[in-house]
């Protein structure tokens, strides 16, 4: 894979030229990480042929640290929300996590590039096991706690995984299909009991020696798979290399979230998503900046709002449906501590919610745009005019277009599909393929760009505008939702001939997942509502919960096209209002 190279760097250093000033914030050292970088993002010295983010990121925080180089903030700071509390220094951090490596590689017997399944709320073990494998070169592939034992099936045989990591409340789910997973050797639970066939990971790793070497990695070697919703077929596995996750945010500057050593961040993201790697791993330890979690078991506004006004989170980063929450509260009886930079993405903000958001915190909510594939392409960067609307502009290291379906850039104002050149050099950023699936990576380039399946425009000064999905994927608080799955789920119902998915506008989370129901001829019920509330109940046991249709109607046939295709878009743009 082509990354880039020496006088690419140079014409984006050209392009975009760096601030000097960090919004009142103190400089950062001259001997931090992030500056040791410097020559790179001049372009006046080669991107490194290795790197490995746990050695030459975190490692040299915890030098920098120790040699009292670092605001005294912690690395990493987690709360439970009950009384429980963790803080770790970076030295700590990487204390910890090496006895986790050593879990992984001497109990375990796992090996570099071999993969393994993380299914782990937002705990503290979720964190340590990311950096753990970073160590010993494990591809860590991460899933969203609300996965079903078809789910996990689906991701254990896809991958191949050799091991899993979970907690006891979805340990008998793996249980349940484990026997189908010929590959899955390891089974690893974060409790603080017991379980037949399972290692507990608790007592393992505290007893483990902290004596491993992290192990020499290219910038181009495999470091994470995140499964993405399609609109036909099961989830794609999308592979992200130690250049893409790791090595990026040091040349990306300081753009999206614009942090120092000194403050704390705060993401909601679940960890099973691409935005929990880059808000809440890679992208804020790259300037040495301290991750605060909060457990949520329940995105809840007085939980969000009551952190918000005990801890010195500086940063806040969240989906729309997040804000659109918060803002219905009466902010008046809040007072934040320390927050002052919102960040808003995964599906389009509401012009209206920015401006309510405004008048009751006077604060700014940046919007971002990117995908799993991606990672952040476009933002609304600290100090840039903000239009309601607007996604921003193309982050550095990106040239984004909009093009039309022969891949002709079209001019400003002009709709079109939302692309990233990526040839004849890749960006550093950009996923390295679909794993064992050629054709689908193939598909998603067209000429010199790799198309991202959404519409959209830009206008005379380059910011950009969503314009909605040229597929069927579903955005829901977030949530990337295959019409697929849910049909997958909703056919298998006694009571469901034919059905097609699509979104539905919804005031709070931006769209919804809604069913359009074909019954079977041999079933009948004169009480729909009933049925309805069925068929959103089996939907919820057979697949992810978050996945449900909110909305189910129930219709006499389909529309297709003349070769049988449902023609989802035509059910789409009926339910949108936009025939």
């Amino acid at each position: 894979m082509k990354l880039f190279k020496l006088q690419t760097l140079k014409c984006l250093w050209t392009l975009k030229p760096p601030s000097r000033t960090f919004h009142g914030h103190p400089r950062l050292f001259a001997s931090d990480v992030y500056s040791q970088y410097e020559s790179v993002r001049r372009g006046e010295q080669e991107i490194p042929k290795y790197f490995n983010f746990a050695s030459d990121v975190l490692d040299k925080w915890s030098e920098i640290e120790k040699a009292g180089k670092r605001a005294s903030n912690p690395a990493f700071w987690w709360i439970s929300g009950k009384g429980e509390e963790v803080k770790w220094s970076f030295e700590e951090l990487g204390f910890l996590s090496r006895k986790v490596a050593n879990v992984l590689t001497k109990l375990c017997g796992l090996q570099k590039g071999d993969r393994i399944i993380v299914i782990l709320p937002r705990i503290p073990e979720w964190w340590l096991v990311n950096v753990a494998c970073m160590r010993a070169g494990i591809v860590l592939i991460p899933g969203t706690s609300q996965l079903s034992a078809k789910d996990i099936l689906y991701r254990l045989q896809a991958s191949k995984a050799m091991g899993i990591i979970t907690d006891d409340t979805l340990a008998p789910t793996v249980d349940s299909v484990a026997s189908e997973c010929q590959f899955l050797k390891t089974k690893l639970m974060v409790s603080k009991g017991s379980r037949e066939g399972w290692l507990n990971f608790t007592d393992l790793y505290k007893n483990q020696s902290a004596d491993h070497s992290c192990v020499k990695t290219r910038i181009q070697d495999s470091m994470t798979i995140f499964f993405t919703s399609g609109t036909t077929g099961f989830p794609k596995m999308t592979e992200h290399s130690q250049g893409s996750l790791g090595f990026r945010p040091l040349l990306s500057e300081r753009y999206w979230l614009d942090l120092t050593p000194s403050d704390v961040i705060w993401s909601t993201a679940d960890t099973g998503w691409i935005v929990a790697s880059l808000a809440s791993v890679f992208d804020p330890w790259v300037f040495g900046s301290c991750i605060f979690i909060h457990k949520l078991p329940q995105i809840e506004s007085a939980a969000i709002l009551n952190t918000l006004c005990r801890f010195p989170v500086d940063v806040l980063v969240g989906v729309p449906t997040l804000f659109r929450m918060l803002v219905q509260n009466d902010l008046s009886n809040y007072k934040f501590m320390n927050l002052r930079h919102c960040i808003s993405g995964g599906e389009p903000l509401n012009p209206e919610v920015m401006e309510q958001w405004k008048s009751k915190t006077g604060l700014d909510i940046h919007e971002i745009y990117g995908q799993t594939e991606t990672g952040v392409i476009c933002s609304v960067f600290k100090g840039m005019k903000i239009k309601p609307g607007s996604m921003g502009k193309a982050a550095p290291l990106y040239d984004v277009q909009i093009i039309d379906k022969n891949a002709n850039i079209l001019p400003p104002g002009q709709q079109g599909e939302i692309a990233v050149r990526s040839k004849p050099i890749r960006p550093l950023g950009l996923f390295s393929e679909y794993v064992d699936n050629p054709k689908k990576t193939a598909e998603s380039q067209r000429g010199d760009f790799y198309v991202t399946g959404d519409r959209g425009t830009m206008d005379e000064d380059g910011y950009f505008q969503f314009i909605g999905r040229d597929d069927d994927i579903i955005i829901s608080s977030g949530y990337r939702i295959g019409p697929f799955e849910v049909e997958s789920a909703l056919i298998e119902h006694p009571a469901v001939a034919e059905t097609a998915v699509v979104s539905s506008p919804d005031p709070l989370r931006g769209e919804v997942v809604k069913a359009f129901v074909v019954l079977s001829p041999t079933f009948s019920s004169t009480d729909l509502e009933s049925l309805a509330r069925d068929l959103q109940e089996h939907v919820k046991k057979t697949t992810a919960p978050y996945k449900y249709p909110r909305k189910v109607e129930f219709v006499q046939e389909l529309p297709k096209t003349v070769t049988g295709k449902i023609k989802r878009n035509e059910l789409r743009n009926k339910e949108w209002g936009r025939m």
